[in-house]
């Protein structure tokens, strides 16, 4: 695994010992990249299911301003630490070992909402769905942020949720990537006509 462009372009990246993380391969992060970027901006990442942190990790390389990466793995924790100080991004990164959901009630506290959100969770996960809609809920997803999401390809997520909307769905053999754009307005909106259908 390497950094594929960027400011630390080339540079390699560790993974993590044993069978419980799968990096995103090269091919399938280039084409991500292509899709979401390629490069950005100031933006704020969030990079929930971290593993090697190599997806963040790029992000950053590509002009993303600060990421947070978040794994309740010790040894991925150890891993993306590590690949922070290999890229020198360490400043520009905040690393917390916990699982998603005690993650979001942490961040809210932090107050900050993110411009581009990956969620590379194990692929029994389905539900980064709720995941997505938890973090806007919590206003913790920015306005026409871009969310990234991989996961198995026989699973599909619909094609809108809760302010979110499916921009691109592609599959890599047993890889899908299912990329979403963020409208608040929307999402306000739905929330409006699923209280007044409660009435």
């Amino acid at each position: 695994m390497r950094v594929i462009s960027g400011e630390a372009k080339g540079r390699p990246l560790k993974a993590v010992p044993g069978n419980t993380t799968r990096p995103t391969t090269d091919k399938v992060k280039e084409a991500m990249f292509s899709i979401i970027g390629p490069y950005f901006d100031g933006d704020r990442v969030l990079d929930l299911f971290a593993g090697t942190g190599g997806l963040g990790i790029e992000a950053l390389s590509r002009g993303a301003g600060e990421a947070v990466f978040v794994d309740a793995n010790v040894k991925s924790i150890e891993v993306i630490r590590q690949n922070l100080d290999a890229t020198r991004f360490g400043e520009r990164s905040e690393v917390y070992r916990m699982d998603a959901r005690k993650a979001i009630a942490y961040l809210v506290r932090k107050g900050t909402a993110f411009d581009l959100l990956f969620l590379d969770p194990p692929y029994a996960t389905k539900d980064c769905d709720l995941l997505l809609q938890e973090l806007a809920s919590k206003g913790l997803v920015a306005d026409k942020a871009l969310a990234v999401v991989e996961h198995d390809s026989k699973f599909a997520y619909d094609e809108a949720f809760g302010g979110f909307t499916l921009k691109r769905h592609v599959k890599y053999g047993e890889i899908a990537l299912s990329v979403y754009r963020y409208d608040a307005g929307r999402n306000d909106a739905e929330t409006s006509s699923d209280e007044g259908g409660e009435r």
